[in-house]
């Protein structure tokens, strides 16, 4: 039987009900030796390079390639079992070393940049234009220019790199799994919600326990954390979990990153001076908005300037609060959610679980589809008969305003004992114009929610509301691109400073007053959201929101730091350079124990090295792009404009082009200050 991961037609969709582990390694392996040989035939008989000629069939290639790996990858992350696993380890490093090959050819790069420099180049679209431009620029930072010794480095960089980030997302993943705590004493739960009860006893019955089983995935220790009333029990959770995969903790020295986490910035550091730059974050924002470190450190330095006094402020509240009701004196991080959450019911008068019951996760589903439906004139439907790598998948397609197919999406919302944390948008297939035709975009969209327990649906807390509005805002950008060439459609070719543009726009609708009488309807009654609870969710999101922003501040100015200042800091000093960045923008100190650069994967093992600052800077750019539908009394004509200039063009013109272009201007810094509660300490 023919291997299903070999199908690799423009809209053929992988068949995840014949996929299994052994069919990855040879699939590849095929799609690697078939690609290698074209590009060979290729170069040898190109003497002019054309469009057609040159980056079709290329692209053809990385189609193929897409074909084959995008579900291997997506499966490791989705079911991560030891077969997966092993699959997808044995793959990556022929991917690595393919990818390089190709950035690394020097007949490639010299047919790129004849192609550049033919009379024909003058009149392309000025999107082709730009597949070409960022094609020779990425070519630069492959290292085509260096001699072939520092090649040869470069390439064992890449290489390495590749196997490291692997391993400190799956030295995580089983950190994560190593850790449980069986409850016999079901007082021990008190305070906890019904349904995350009910969670832990399923775990324990799926592993033949009696009473209930406490895991370190998110929904079961945030169910801890902010409702367990036994100050011991959220220590234990806690300090399980701010010491994943480190040498501190229950689990000290198990699946510990702590040395890949100091090979991995040696080996950035080592690649960016390959190159020329001084550091590696000035590697990384080649590609992006921002042009040197020290404006982004500048800008993140100037909002902790902005949100330290609010946050200071709300943590002296928290802590005289904790003392009035329990009589605290010692206030701990494990008693900050805790605490945080019985301040905003007695302030705010709001507490997450009574909002539970108004969003049950087909509802909210089907209401936020309302919403872009009607905001960018599009149909979504389900569909049927489309093969499926879980039964909590579901698959969609997207149509435009005369029923003519756009693309599609699978949706997996459902935390699992073998599932990746977080909640992530990923490609299956990519737009791209094709001689048989348009290739649509089909993405994947995967969340981590409580699933149904106890015969009711599954009920979301806000912030999970959040989360789903958030990665739909990118599977939005990927899905509705009206951009031919893959290179630069949808979310690719987009500088990664803007690429959280589209996600954070989504949140704001979800404190929206009329997107939540559409969303919030009480999964037992009917009834819609109360108006009281509207009120008071719009004001909780301004809410302890100088401590969330220092956090994030936190993040990115220890990641900027740690990559920047590699040399003069001589060598991985991860802890210490932490340490420096609370003392300058921090106001809680966490105790000495917590590891968490452990667990940042965003940083250690995927895209966002020296760029976690693009989330705060996203912020700017989506509350700036919200004040717009604000102003204009959300007339459709708003939609539309967002709609074609941000999502539509991805990345097939700068992104500051594309929002001066909807916005009429630069970003304003002032609607984010306003909308999180900190425009007075401007």
């Amino acid at each position: 039987m023919t291997n299903p991961l070999l199908a690799d037609a423009p809209n053929t969709l992988p068949a995840f009900d014949r996929l299994t582990p052994d069919l990855a390694e040879p699939a590849l392996d095929a799609v690697l030796a078939r690609n290698r040989a074209q590009l060979e035939t290729l170069l040898a008989g190109t003497a002019a390079p054309t469009w057609e000629n040159l980056i079709e069939p290329l692209e053809d290639m990385g189609d193929r390639i897409s074909h084959a790996w995008g579900p291997v990858q997506h499966l490791f992350g989705v079911t991560s079992t030891a077969g997966w696993r092993k699959a997808f380890n044995a793959c990556l490093p022929k991917l690595t070393e393919y990818s390089l090959e190709l950035s690394q050819s020097e007949p490639l790069y010299r047919a790129y940049r004849a192609l550049a420099d033919s009379p024909a180049f003058a009149g392309f679209s000025a999107t082709r234009r730009k597949v070409v431009n960022d094609a020779l620029r990425d070519f630069k930072l492959s290292g085509i220019a260096l001699p072939d010794a520092q090649k040869a480095r470069f390439k064992e960089i890449a290489l390495r790199l590749s196997e490291l980030q692997s391993k400190f997302e799956e030295n995580l993943m089983d950190s994560i799994q190593a850790w449980s705590k069986h409850v016999t004493d079901e007082r021990l739960l008190d305070g906890m919600t019904d349904a995350a009860r009910q969670a832990a006893r399923d775990k324990a019955q799926a592993k033949q326990l009696d009473g209930w089983l406490l895991t370190l995935d998110f929904p079961s220790y945030d169910a801890v954390v902010t409702y367990a009333t036994n100050r011991e029990l959220r220590r234990e959770l806690y300090t399980a979990y701010a010491t994943r995969a480190s040498d501190q903790g229950p689990l000290a020295g198990q699946h510990d990153n702590t040395p890949l986490m100091s090979e991995i910035l040696a080996l950035r550091d080592e690649e960016a001076r390959l190159l020329g730059f001084a550091n590696f974050a000035e590697l990384s924002l080649a590609t992006k908005m921002a042009e040197t470190p020290d404006e982004v450190e500048h800008f993140l330095l100037d909002l902790a300037r902005r949100a330290k006094p609010r946050a200071q402020q709300e943590l002296d509240e928290l802590r005289a609060y904790a003392k009035q009701l329990d009589g605290l004196d010692d206030f701990q991080p494990w008693d900050s959610a805790y605490y945080a959450e019985k301040y905003k019911e007695e302030k705010l008068g709001l507490a997450e679980e009574e909002l539970r019951p108004y969003f049950p996760a087909a509802q909210t589903i089907d209401g936020m589809f309302a919403l872009v439906q009607r905001l960018y004139g599009i149909r979504i439907e389900k569909t049927e008969g489309v093969a499926v790598w879980h039964p909590d998948v579901t698959t969609y397609a997207v149509k435009n305003a005369a029923g003519e197919l756009i693309g599609g999406f699978y949706l997996d919302p459902y935390a699992r004992a073998d599932k990746r944390g977080g909640a992530w948008m990923d490609e299956c297939l990519s737009r791209r114009r094709t001689p048989q035709g348009l290739q649509r975009p089909v993405a994947y969209l995967t969340c981590n929610f409580t699933p149904p327990v106890g015969g009711k649906p599954a009920l979301l807390t806000h912030d999970e509301v959040v989360t789903l509005f958030h990665e739909f805002g990118h599977g939005l950008h990927h899905l509705l691109t009206q951009v031919d060439e893959a290179a630069v459609s949808g979310i690719r070719g987009v500088a990664w400073d803007a690429v959280e543009l589209p996600s954070q726009f989504m949140e704001n609708w979800c404190y929206d007053r009329a997107t939540l009488r559409q969303l919030g309807r009480h999964w037992q009654t009917g009834a819609p959201l109360p108006d009281d609870f509207i009120a008071k969710l719009q004001r909780s999101r301004s809410f302890l929101n100088g401590l969330a922003t220092l956090r994030q501040i936190e993040f990115a100015l220890f990641d900027l730091r740690l990559h920047r200042d590699y040399a003069a800091a001589r060598g991985a000093r991860v802890l210490e350079t932490l340490a420096q960045v609370r003392r300058e923008v921090a106001v809680i100190e966490p105790p000495a124990f917590n590891r968490m650069p452990n667990s940042f994967s965003h940083v250690f093992a995927g895209g966002y090295a020296a760029g976690y600052y693009s989330y705060k800077w996203a912020e700017v750019l989506s509350a700036d792009a919200f004040a717009a539908f604000e102003e204009s009394d959300f007339a459709p004509e708003t939609g539309a404009r967002f709609r074609d200039t941000v999502l539509a063009q991805g990345g097939s013109r700068e992104a500051m082009d594309l929002f001066i272009e909807f916005r009429g201007r630069k970003p304003s810094i002032e609607p984010l200050l306003r909308h999180s509660g900190l425009a007075q300490a401007a």
